[in-house]
């Protein structure tokens, strides 16, 4: 089984909205920790016609489904062009939605024309507005992925517990787009030999991530994450950007967003990347 390799920085990821205390942060490590961390982890650890907008002839099957243009590379988690695409991309991913700001955050993006991942928690998707702002998000043509109910450490629990935490999201989305998620995100990014077998089962690509800052108390203004997403070392071709639905990124998501547009950057449409 491949070994979860973060190629960035981790951390734990938030769960509350930003008006309340930050939960505690992890402080950022170099990569010869993360891949100590992993070595520890059990088992390795825009309206609908705005996604027809990027199907052109090039991309498109005979059936009208797009075809993939671009893989994950389990080793690093960055996006791979499989055969002569753009490799000046980068993909965009928000973590922990809808809590209080992702509606915004999609409006914004949608405006710009940069698509995006949306990583839903099911324990957002309780209540009928929380449902209705999803559709909201998947009507404007954005990803919905799969990030679990309640954002539980999966080597913690139980298997059934697992397939629950899983499975039970995939189902909430469903009904509430009529669509199951393509791509599975795991809380801490630690997935177990027994999450990943889920995940095959549910047809979900596994996806973590190259780099995110939003959780440091030193990034929870809107020009410290800007600047840091934007100028990060660890911006190459093809990285994994992870967000999260908290009111500093929302404020910066635009600035973020042409930022990496101006160093030459494609904001990757995540319809085109292969999953199972």
């Amino acid at each position: 089984m491949k070994k979860v390799v973060a190629s960035g920085l981790t951390f734990l990821l938030l769960t509350a909205c930003a008006n309340e205390p930050a939960p505690v942060s992890k402080q950022p490590v170099q990569k010869k920790d993360i891949q100590e961390t992993a070595d520890r982890t059990e088992d390795n650890q825009p309206e609908k016609d705005s996604v027809e907008e990027v199907k052109d002839e090039s991309v498109t099957g005979q059936d009208g489904k797009v075809e993939p243009q671009y893989k994950i590379n389990e080793n690093n988690w960055s996006i791979e062009p499989i055969a002569g695409g753009n490799a000046e991309v980068v993909l965009l991913t928000i973590d922990d939605a809808p809590d209080c700001h992702a509606l915004k955050m999609a409006q914004d993006l949608k405006a710009l024309n940069a698509p995006a991942i949306f990583f839903v928690n099911g324990h957002f998707l309780d209540t009928p507005e929380e449902k209705e702002t999803l559709k909201k998000i998947y009507d404007m043509g954005f990803v919905i992925g799969n990030h679990t109910y309640s954002h539980s450490s999966l080597k913690d629990l139980t298997n059934e517990k697992q397939k629950e935490e899983i499975v039970s999201v995939s189902d909430m989305v469903e009904s509430i787009t009529g669509e199951r998620p393509k791509f599975f995100r795991a809380p801490f990014g630690q997935n177990t030999d027994f999450s990943r077998q889920v995940a095959a089962e549910e047809q979900m690509a596994l996806m973590n991530w190259t780099y995110g800052y939003d959780w440091g108390k030193q990034y929870q203004t809107k020009d410290a994450i800007t600047d840091i997403m934007v100028n990060s070392p660890f911006l190459n071709k093809g990285a994994n950007l992870l967000m999260h639905d908290r009111t500093w990124t929302s404020e910066a998501l635009p600035d973020i967003v042409k930022g990496l547009r101006e160093k030459g950057y494609e904001i990757l449409d995540p319809h085109k990347i292969q999953t199972p």
